[in-house]
C-alpha cells in the first residue's frame, strides 16, 4: 500500500549515517527544509514529509491532533523501512517532534526542535486558535499570509525568502491549517517531558522570532540535559530558510557527534 503521506526521500541509504527526518511548520509543506535537504543528502539519506492536510498530502478535515501527525510520520517511517533516525522539526513541526519523542523514544536517537515551546494552550491561547481556524476556512489563507509574514521572517529577509514563505502559506489548504490549529489547541504540556530526553538535542532559535522567543529557547535548553542552544541572528521563526548556513552548521555539529 503506497504511503498516506507525501514525502521526498533524499540522499545516500547505504552511508551508515542515521537517516535525518525534518517536520514542517504551520502553514508550510516540505519546501520549507530544502536548504537542509541540499545540504546533507549528500552524506546521508533525508525524509521530508508532507504533514496531513498540507503539501501534497491528503487534507482531512475537522481536528488533527498532534497525536495523528506523530503516528502518520511513523507509519511513514514504517513503510520506508526506516528505524532509528535523528528528528527535527521547527514551531508546530517541533510540537509534533515532542509528541514522537514521546510516543516512540526508541527510535528517536537525536532531537532538534526549532522555534518551537513545549507548554499546553493557555485558555485564551485555545480561543486565538478556534478563532484563527474559523477565519481561515471563511477567508481562505491569503489574509493570514498577508498578515503574518513578517513575524514569519524577519522585515529584513531576502525578498526571495519572503517569496518562498508566502506562496507556502497561500498554497496550504485552509481545512488541512484549520484542523491542525484546533489539534494544537488541545496539544498537551511536553515541559516534563524535556526532562527525559536522554539523547543528543539541539535547540534552535532565530534571535528575533516573536512567536517562540529566545527565552522560550533557553528554558527548553535548560530543561533538556546535555543539549546544546543556537540562537541565529538576524532570523525571525524560520532561520532554516532566513540563515541557512548558520542553521545547517549547527544541525551538522548534532549529526557528526552521533
Amino acid at each position: 500500500m503506497a504511503p498516506f503521506l507525501a514525502f521526498e526521500d533524499k540522499g545516500v541509504r547505504s552511508s551508515g549515517a542515521l537517516p535525518l527526518v525534518l517536520i514542517h511548520g504551520h502553514p508550510f509543506d516540505r519546501t520549507m527544509w530544502a536548504p537542509q535537504v541540499a545540504a546533507f543528502a549528500p552524506g546521508r539519506r533525508v525524509i521530508v514529509p508532507d504533514l496531513r492536510g498540507y503539501g501534497a498530502s491528503p487534507v482531512v478535515p475537522g481536528v488533527t491532533p498532534l497525536s495523528v501527525f506523530a503516528d502518520d510520520i511513523a507509519a511513514l517511517l514504517d513503510d520506508l523501512g526506516v528505524g532509528a533516525f535523528a528528528l527535527a522539526g521547527l514551531s508546530m513541526g517541533g510540537q509534533i517532534a515532542m509528541e514522537c519523542y514521546a510516543r516512540f523514544p526508541e527510535r528517536i536517537r537525536a532531537l532538534v526542535l526549532a522555534d518551537t515551546f513545549p507548554a499546553a494552550e493557555t485558555p485564551a491561547g485555545r480561543a486565538a486558535r478556534n478563532a484563527a481556524a474559523d477565519r481561515l476556512l471563511r477567508e481562505g489563507m491569503g489574509p493570514y499570509a498577508d498578515e503574518v509574514l513578517y513575524r514569519m521572517v524577519a522585515p529584513y529577509a531576502d525578498p526571495a525568502v519572503a517569496a518562498h514563505v508566502h506562496r507556502m502559506m497561500t498554497g496550504a489548504p485552509p481545512e488541512g491549517a484549520a484542523a491542525a490549529l484546533r489539534g494544537r489547541a488541545e496539544r498537551p504540556d511536553y515541559r516534563a517531558l524535556l526532562t527525559r530526553v536522554a539523547v543528543p538535542a539541539l535547540v534552535v532559535v532565530g534571535e528575533d522570532d516573536t512567536y517562540t522567543p529566545v527565552a522560550e529557547a533557553r528554558a527548553m535548553h535548560e530543561a533538556i540535559e546535555g543539549s546544546v542552544l543556537r540562537v541565529v541572528a538576524r532570523a525571525a521563526h524560520l532561520p532554516n530558510l532566513e540563515r541557512p548556513e548558520e542553521f545547517d552548521a549547527a544541525l551538522a555539529g548534532l549529526l557528526e557527534g552521533l
